[in-house]
Formats: C-alpha cells, sequence, structure tokens
C-alpha cells in the first residue's frame, strides 16, 4: 500500500500497485533478503510527517533498518526502481510528479552507492509489480491509463 514497507526472506512475496508513486526493492546480491517501499512523496517531511514512511527519506531509512536487522547492509545490496508514470499526462508534459518522484529516487540510491539493476520509470501508464523474494527478476505490467471523454461522462 501506499507509504508501506516490508522486508522478508527467500519466498515472501511483495505485490504494490504504482501510478506516480514509485518502489524501490533493495536485495542482497544472492536475492536472500530483501526490503521493499512504496514512495508517493519525496523532500523533506514536515514535523507532523517525520515517521511517515510514505516521504522517501523515511521510508529508505526503514529499509536500511530492516536489512541491518537481517544482517545486510544497504551498500551491498542491488536495487528494483518501478513507477514514476505521469497519471495525467493531458495536463503535464514532461516535468510532472512522478518524474519528480523517479529523479529524486535514482540520485538517492546513487549518493548512497547502490547499484540499480533494473529500472521502469516514466510514462503514463500504471505498474503492477510482484516479486517473489529469491533468484527470479520482479514481474512489471504496464497497465495503461485510458483517458475518458469529458462530454461522455
Amino acid at each position: 500500500m501506499p507509504g508501506d514497507v516490508a522486508d522478508g526472506v527467500a519466498g515472501d512475496q511483495f505485490k504494490t500497485l504504482l501510478g506516480s508513486c514509485v518502489s524501490i526493492i533493495l536485495t542482497d546480491p544472492r536475492r536472500t533478503v530483501a526490503a521493499m517501499c512504496h514512495i508517493v512523496h519525496v523532500g523533506t517531511p514536515n514535523a507532523a510527517n517525520a515517521n511517515n514512511a510514505a516521504y522517501g527519506c523515511i521510508a529508505l531509512e526503514d529499509m536500511h533498518r530492516r536489512l541491518q536487522r537481517r544482517g545486510v547492509t544497504t551498500r551491498m545490496c542491488e536495487a528494483y526502481v518501478y513507477g514514476g508514470g505521469n497519471m495525467f499526462a493531458q495536463l503535464f508534459g514532461a516535468r510532472n510528479i512522478g518524474m519528480t518522484n523517479a529523479e529524486w529516487v535514482l540520485d538517492a540510491l546513487e549518493s548512497e552507492g547502490i547499484r540499480v539493476v533494473d529500472q521502469q520509470v516514466g510514462g503514463n501508464s500504471y505498474r503492477k509489480v510482484a516479486w517473489t523474494v529469491g533468484p527470479e527478476v520482479p514481474t512489471v505490467e504496464a497497465v495503461l491509463v485510458v483517458e475518458q471523454d469529458s462530454r461522455a461522462l
């Protein structure tokens, strides 16, 4: 769900649905331990949201803690990044919330020295992401946004 962070071990399954939000999966290179988040907002949260994992910086901190408890440091992890779609392409062009979210995530991972092994960001579709912690890669299904003619409503 938006704002969630989860961790697991081989055999555990993660799933999420993304629009302009971005999901990060961090896993050790052997893919035996992993964490996944669903980021809604980037930037620094206000005091009322200081522990809200819907914010990217809080979600990443939570992922670090969870992985460390399982004996994995995030610097040794590989990352998968998905989402950041432009859900309102008729209103917003190249600069949109989804792309801002995706750019922030990719910059944050780069600054932490975490290698991104796969990314599917941007575009005008929702994404269904599913992964079972293990040797296979996550599956990502794009679901195109169908724009309705407002005159037909």
